[in-house]
């Protein structure tokens, strides 16, 4: 799962309504891009790479507005259509959290549950859907598990599909009484737990620092991170205009707001 390029290529971009300040709707773009991987998953002839996906979206099947990462799940049977993805049942998912809006979005930082979304992926036929949760979603990993064997959200625990392990640790650092949060003690010590030995993909909501002015993240995680990094870090929480930094001998690729697709 390492990088075999770096500069990602525009495929398409949907059109949502996302809460800008003081609450007010605003119009944007989420941007769909590719990146060229040296390998994938069996099973898989695309990865998908999605966050910070706050925001409701019109299906491209019709109906009303919804959460933006379901109608981003129905979008995969379209561009399967017009050969621009690879069929859904070809295609696996990686969720790096905060996945609610406000119904209206008209309220910036609300949190609700998404298991609707995970649903929607499982649905789509995905053969694998890993994640992990943002500090703003409700969901819990019991509700996931039941949505399929290769379906799961990860918090401290590892798993494999295709002979590609996954790695994922939910929320942010912060006061353990809040949801979501660890004290950066706890929260490093699970990155030092799973990267023994590397992993070949790390989820994370809350990432490291990047390489380069605009890239923000926590420099502790990134210290932790460089003693052993895997081939490929996700994370979002926080958005890079610039979306892929290095570390280590491996890459960080933030997806705060975006969809990542990663092709041989």
């Amino acid at each position: 799962m390492r990088l075999a390029g770096t500069r990602p290529e525009r495929l398409a971009t949907i059109p949502y309504r996302a809460a800008g300040p003081g609450g007010v709707p605003q119009n944007v773009q989420l941007g769909v891009e590719r990146l060229p991987v040296e390998e994938l998953p069996a099973g898989c002839d695309a990865l998908l790479a999605a966050g910070d996906l706050q925001g409701v979206a019109s299906s491209p099947l019709g109906g009303d507005p919804e959460l933006l990462g379901i109608a981003l799940a129905d979008y995969l049977g379209v561009w399967a259509e017009s050969g621009l993805l690879p069929s859904a049942d070809r295609v696996g998912v990686l969720l790096t959290g905060d996945l609610y809006s406000a119904p209206g979005a008209d309220r910036r930082g609300a949190s609700g549950a998404v298991l609707d979304v995970w649903l929607a992926f499982a649905a789509a036929g995905c053969p694998m859907v890993y994640g992990v949760a943002g500090n703003h979603d409700e969901v819990t990993t019991a509700q996931v598990a039941e949505l399929g064997s290769d379906v799961a959200l990860l918090d401290g625990d590892r798993r494999s599909f295709g002979g590609v392990t996954v790695a994922g640790i939910s929320g942010i650092v912060g006061d353990p009484e809040r949801e979501l949060r660890r004290t950066e003690k706890d929260f490093l010590g699970l990155v030092g737990k799973l990267t023994t030995p590397p992993v070949d993909v790390l989820l994370l909501h809350e990432g490291p620092t990047g390489d380069r002015a605009g890239q923000l993240g926590r420099p502790s995680i990134r210290t932790a991170l460089a003693r052993r990094a895997p081939a490929l870090t996700l994370c979002g929480h926080v958005h890079w205009t610039e979306p892929v930094a290095t570390l280590g001998d491996g890459h960080i690729v933030n997806v705060d707001a975006r969809a990542l697709v990663f092709t041989v």
